[in-house]
């Protein structure tokens, strides 16, 4: 049996793989990736991810097994595509006013590289369930893969984990606190007035003890800033760093104390865009699945 004979089940993998990359593909409120010409790279790579995982079948069923060690040179591009995405959100980062940090970097190279092993895999299997069982079967597979890889796409949001009240912004003296967490010291008072009209304050409040160490996490509290700032805009250039947003923990009971200087001073926005804060999987920690708190033998 030849390798013409499975045109049509590459063909059929190949449109499946790339409908995925292009699904999961969005430049969302934070741009990224870039329209136009950052899409385009990662429209190419998903084809050719999509290529890879397609020309797979035809190459076991026709015994040609090392035709499929190019495998493993699509996971060494992958990790460079990885590579590629840290290093320019890193050079990029330095100049937005409210950073991303490392962390929320590191996550969003991490998914860029995930999806493209995920396109491999939904080509992989709509080929596949061409060659076995034909082409409807392999549609149905098609589109099970894809809404699978949608589902891969969303991950936990801060709503998820923490209750988000609105909070009084006060200050003690010099002080600035938000609720009874203490922020940081304002000692100009024109900055104190500028604070006191444009400020707002929030109290994320954890639901379990899991969640303490994870919204505790330097990086997941500098996603929320990244993300609230660039959403809502920010009153602050540079060169001010008292105007800097802030969030700070009280150390009895793990709630957060979030202050931003929103240009767009709307409360109830503010809460949904902290809401929707991704939950950064290098920051999710849970010290209640350890064993010696279960109970167990460590």
């Amino acid at each position: 049996m030849g390798i013409d004979s499975y045109i049509n089940a590459i063909l059929f993998g190949v449109i499946a793989g790339t409908l995925a990359r292009l699904i999961t593909l969005r430049s969302d409120y934070r741009q990224y990736p870039t329209y136009l010409h950052g899409r385009i790279i990662h429209l190419s790579l998903g084809f050719i991810a999509a290529s890879l995982g397609a020309l797979a079948i035809p190459a076991l069923l026709e015994l040609e097994f090392t035709a499929v060690t190019f495998l493993t040179i699509a996971a060494t591009q992958f990790r460079d595509v990885r590579n590629m995405e840290r290093n320019t959100l890193t050079e990029l980062d330095q100049y937005e006013l409210v950073s991303r940090g490392s962390t929320y970097i590191e996550g969003i190279a991490v998914s860029f590289e995930g999806r493209n092993y995920l396109v491999m895999f939904t080509a992989f299997l709509t080929t596949l369930a061409y060659v076995t069982w034909g082409w409807f079967p392999s549609l149905v597979v098609g589109v099970l893969s894809i809404v699978a890889a949608l589902s891969f796409m969303s991950g936990s949001t801060l709503k998820d984990i923490v209750e988000i009240e609105e909070s009084e912004i006060s200050f003690d003296g010099a002080g600035l606190y938000v609720d009874n967490i203490y922020i940081m010291n304002i000692g100009l008072e024109e900055r104190q007035e500028e604070i006191a009209k444009y400020g707002i304050g929030f109290i994320l409040k954890p639901k379990n003890l899991n969640v303490i160490p994870t919204i505790s996490n330097l990086g997941q509290r500098q996603a929320i800033l990244h993300d609230v700032s660039v959403t809502l805009g920010i009153f602050k250039d540079s060169g001010t760093p008292a105007l800097t947003p802030l969030i700070k923990r009280d150390l009895d009971d793990g709630r957060l104390g979030v202050f931003i200087l929103p240009l767009i001073r709307d409360v109830e926005l503010a809460k949904k865009v902290i809401g929707s804060v991704p939950v950064l999987e290098n920051a999710i920690r849970m010290p209640k699945e350890a064993k010696f708190i279960k109970g167990g033998k460590k």
